[in-house]
């Protein structure tokens, strides 16, 4: 198993449509190094209460385990209506298999009755980099469509309207997505940070 080098860092994920993103933000001078490349194939128990536990506790075990600067990404969709529902739970809102769909269909069912379908997406990611510690956050703003549109992007982005939109976020292509997006936001403050610590 390859050991990432001074200018790489590990991005706790096995997730590649999350890697993608990031390196969009990222360009170039910094590799990053998804826990695929690292056939890194174990679940990180997330038994966290917040967004913030959740993604300190994937970065925390990954740093252990390899002693190389990495950060790791948890993010929540906030249904106002729904008591901010998933929320923590939101990639296993319908189940432990994690199916986005099911996870959709149980969403648009839960508020079929609801007037307000306001909800935003919150992503936070940990850093840990020499050492230290950080967390960013980044807030997309938006409303729950009515029913499932576009085929791009992946989890929620079916439903998801961004704020200023009335195309979802699987209806955008990526670059639109890219300027809206909660993981986006909270990755620009990531790369800034890093851009300036790693030499």
């Amino acid at each position: 198993m390859s050991r990432p080098g001074p200018k790489k860092l590990i991005f706790a994920t096995q997730n590649p449509n999350k890697v993608h993103e990031i390196k969009l933000k990222l360009g170039e001078g910094i590799t990053i190094v998804s826990l695929i490349d690292l056939n890194y194939t174990q679940d990180i128990e997330e038994h966290g209460e917040t967004l913030e536990e959740n993604a300190l506790i994937k970065a925390r075990k990954i740093y252990k385990l390899y002693g190389q600067n990495c950060f790791s990404e948890d993010t929540g969709l906030e249904v106002f209506a729904l008591n901010n529902a998933p929320g923590v739970h939101t990639a296993r809102y319908a189940g432990e298999e994690k199916s986005a769909e099911a996870n959709m269909d149980l969403l648009l069912k839960n508020l079929e009755h609801q007037a307000d379908r306001s909800a935003q997406f919150r992503a936070v990611i940990a850093l840990i980099i020499n050492g230290k510690e950080y967390l960013f956050e980044g807030i997309s703003q938006g409303k729950i469509a009515e029913r499932k549109s576009g085929t791009h992007g992946f989890g929620y982005d079916p439903i998801f309207i961004p704020e200023g939109y009335s195309q979802t976020f699987a209806e955008l292509d990526k670059f639109e997505k890219a300027a809206l997006s909660h993981r986006s936001r909270a990755f620009e403050k990531l790369v800034a940070l890093i851009k300036k610590t790693i030499e």
